[in-house]
């Protein structure tokens, strides 16, 4: 058994004055009741809110609070994220820190895919985030929407990472379609998914842990929470060698695979029918957009025998000639 103890914090954000102080408090109590917790997790943007109007340079006086924090509780940390301008060009990054028990930050991770086109002015970053424990085993950390292209986490897993981190803020009605794809990640990835979510302008919560079998191992509910986890890193070795419960052993099939994906080549023509589905843009009221499909001749006339078998309305709609 290889078990390391996790622990994710699902606390109130505020979006007009700084968290940080109350991440501080927070995490002494946690180090207080549980003094075995070895990693702590917060939610996306925690230590600020989601206002853009916060960033802050990449090096800044909270960033040495957090790495003297975790350096005092001898724990890996993971303070959320926050908007770090890059130094060069100015452009903000949705940036995500890691720091080890001894204070330092080893890797910096900056959100792949914002929210767009709701995060609008948040550039996109390109490197992924791998790192070691010592002794224990590979973590992988994505951001929020990032999980919800399984790109991101077929590139970490290769990589071995064996614990996906997700801070999240999820404020929103899909927040239910997020947990599923957090399971469905788990199960076709076959690792550890500890996913964090906020309360207030960070969120609605419902924070939870999910096995590598797709198990929900805690599931927060709307207050605040904070919750460790000891996971057991040999579970997940085994069941890349042996299967999810002894059956599919998805990682290997991927690796064995015959055939390669069109799709991710920009100039193979396979994505034209993405190209057809028009800018990245919020919905105005009253949009109509994706509803007015031009039919075929025959497949109208197909559509409309149909209708008129069911003793429907007839179809109305516009040919392909008219």
């Amino acid at each position: 058994m290889t078990p390391f103890a996790v622990a994710g914090v699902q606390m109130y954000v505020n979006a007009l004055q700084p968290n940080v102080d109350g991440m501080m408090q927070r995490l002494d109590v946690l180090m207080m009741r549980f003094p075995w917790t070895q990693m702590v997790l917060f939610s996306e943007l925690a230590p600020f809110g989601p206002l853009e109007k916060f960033k802050l340079p990449p090096e800044n006086e909270v960033i040495n609070r957090f790495c003297e924090a975790a350096r005092k509780h001898k724990v890996w940390l993971i303070p959320g994220s926050m908007f770090l301008t890059h130094p060069e060009d100015g452009r903000v990054y949705n940036t995500s820190l890691v720091i080890d028990p001894d204070g330092n930050v080893v890797r910096r991770y900056a959100k792949m895919f914002p929210f767009l086109p709701y995060e609008a002015g948040i550039s996109a970053g390109t490197d992924f985030c791998v790192f070691d424990v010592p002794d224990v085993g590979r973590f992988g950390l994505s951001i929020c929407y990032d999980m919800w292209f399984p790109e991101t986490t077929r590139q970490l897993t290769s990589q071995g990472v064996e614990v996906l981190l997700h801070p999240v803020l999820t404020g929103t009605t899909d927040r239910d379609a997020e947990l599923a794809i957090a399971r469905a990640t788990a199960a076709q990835f076959q690792c550890y998914v500890i996913d964090v979510n906020g309360l207030g302008a960070g969120g609605v919560g419902k924070s939870l842990v999910v096995d590598p079998t797709s198990l929900v191992l805690h599931q927060s509910a709307g207050q605040e929470d904070m919750f460790p986890i000891e996971v057991d890193l040999s579970m997940v070795r085994r069941q890349r060698e042996t299967g999810l419960k002894g059956l599919g052993q998805v990682l290997k099939s991927f690796r064995d695979r015959s055939s390669d994906f069109s799709v991710y080549d920009r100039e193979s023509g396979t994505d034209a029918y993405l190209k057809s589905l028009g800018p990245l843009e919020i919905p105005q009221q009253g949009s109509r957009a994706g509803l007015h499909v031009d039919l075929p001749v025959n497949a109208e006339a197909e559509a409309t025998e149909r209708t008129r078998a069911l003793g429907m309305p007839p179809v109305m709609g516009k040919t392909s000639s008219g």
